[in-house]
C-alpha cells in the first residue's frame, strides 16, 4: 500500500511540475503595428481581457499613419504583422517578391466612412461633380482612402486626375480642414462624427452607400517567412485575435462589452470622448476572411490608376489558413443582442 501511495505522490509531483514548467514558459512575442482607428478595439479588448496570454502570446503594439509606414518593416521582419488599409504598396511588394500577404480581414463595409467637405463649401459643393479642382485629402498615397474616393467620382465622369489628392494622416486632417488647405477629405470613425459635431467639416458622400460593395477595407499584413516558421504561434495568435473581433462584433450589436471596448480606445487616446466612440462603429466579417471581389477590384482599380504595375490572383494575395483554423477552435457565433437589425458583423 505505502508502495501505491509513493507512486501517486510521485505522480502527483510530476504533473505539478509540468504544469509549473508549462505555466513558466515565457510567451511568444509578436510585433504588431496598427493604424490608430476605431476598429482597433478588437486587439485591445483581446489584450486586457487575457486572449493572447491564454494563447501564450505576448503582443507589442505601436502606432502608424499608414500602411506604407511598416509595409516595409514587415517585409523586413523588423515586425511581424501590421494592420491597415489595402494599399498599392501591398500589391506592389507582391510584384517584388517581397515576403509579405494578406491574413485577416480587420474592417469591412458598413465602414461609417464619409467624404466630407468644408463648412464655408456647403453652398458651392452641391453634388459630386462640384469636386472637380479640389483639393481632396487622403491618408496615402494608393491608399483605400483613395480607392474609395476615385470610386465616388466615377459616376460623375470624374476621375482621381480632375482632383488632387492631398496626403495627411487621419489625425491631421482637422487642421488640414482649419487652415483650408483641403476643401474635403475621405474621413472614418470616431472623426466623422466628432469632426460634424464641432463643426470642422459636414459629411457629404457617405461610402457604404457610394463604393459599390461590399468593400474590405483594413486587413493584417503579416511576413511570410515568419509565418512559415512560427505557424504554431500564428495559428495561436488569430485564435485570440479572432475571439476579440468576436467581443468587437458583440459590442458593434449592442451587446454590453461595447463600454468596455469603448473604456479601451479611451484610454489608448484613439478619441477621449465617449459619446463620439459611441457612436458608428466599422464592421468586420467574424470569419476574418476577406471579400474577394473587393481585393481584386482594389487591385485592377490600382493598376488602372498606374500605381501598380501588374495583378495577381486571390491565392497569391490572401493566406486564409490561420483564421480558418482558429475559426475551427471556436463555437458558431450567435449575437447576444438578438434584436440588433444592423448589417455587418455577423
Amino acid at each position: 500500500m505505502s508502495v501505491i501511495r509513493s507512486l501517486l505522490a510521485a505522480t502527483v509531483a510530476t504533473i505539478a511540475t509540468v504544469g509549473y514548467a508549462q505555466a513558466q514558459k515565457p510567451l511568444d512575442k509578436v510585433k504588431v503595428a496598427l493604424a490608430k482607428s476605431v476598429s482597433n478595439g478588437a486587439m485591445l479588448i483581446a489584450v486586457e481581457r487575457g486572449y493572447f496570454k491564454e494563447a501564450g502570446i505576448d503582443v507589442e503594439m505601436q502606432d502608424i499613419d499608414t500602411a506604407a509606414d511598416a509595409l516595409s518593416l514587415v517585409a523586413q521582419g523588423q515586425l511581424q504583422i501590421v494592420g491597415a488599409g489595402v494599399s498599392a504598396g501591398y500589391f506592389n511588394a507582391v510584384d517584388r517578391g517581397l515576403p509579405v500577404t494578406i491574413t485577416i480581414s480587420r474592417v469591412a463595409f458598413p465602414a461609417g466612412h464619409n467624404l466630407m467637405i468644408r463648412p464655408d463649401l456647403k453652398d458651392e459643393i452641391k453634388s459630386m461633380k462640384d469636386m472637380k479642382g479640389r483639393n481632396i485629402a487622403s491618408n496615402g498615397p494608393g491608399s483605400i482612402s483613395t480607392y474609395e474616393i476615385g470610386k465616388m467620382l466615377e459616376p460623375h465622369g470624374l476621375t482621381l486626375n480632375d482632383v488632387n489628392i492631398k496626403i495627411f494622416p487621419f489625425p491631421q486632417y482637422a487642421v488640414a480642414f482649419a487652415n483650408k488647405a483641403v476643401d474635403a477629405g475621405l474621413v472614418i470613425p470616431p472623426w466623422t462624427l466628432s469632426y460634424e459635431k464641432q463643426g470642422i467639416a459636414l459629411p457629404f458622400g457617405d461610402a457604404d452607400k457610394l463604393v459599390p460593395g461590399p468593400v474590405t477595407i483594413s486587413v493584417n499584413f503579416a511576413n511570410t517567412d515568419w509565418l512559415a516558421k512560427n505557424t504554431d504561434v500564428a495559428n495561436r495568435f488569430y485564435l485570440a485575435y479572432l475571439k476579440g473581433g468576436r467581443d468587437w462584433c458583440q459590442g458593434y450589436h449592442g451587446a454590453p462589452v461595447r463600454n468596455e471596448i469603448i473604456d479601451l480606445l479611451i484610454k489608448s487616446k484613439v478619441e477621449t470622448r465617449r459619446e463620439v466612440l459611441d457612436g458608428f462603429w466599422t464592421a468586420r466579417p467574424v470569419d476574418g476572411r476577406v471579400d474577394e471581389k473587393s481585393i481584386l477590384d482594389v487591385q485592377k482599380f490600382y493598376l488602372e490608376q498606374k500605381m501598380i504595375k501588374k495583378t495577381f490572383p486571390i491565392e497569391k494575395l490572401v493566406d486564409y489558413s490561420f483564421v480558418d483554423w482558429a475559426t475551427k477552435q471556436l463555437p458558431k457565433f450567435e449575437l447576444a443582442n438578438k434584436d440588433s437589425k444592423l448589417d455587418g458583423c455577423k
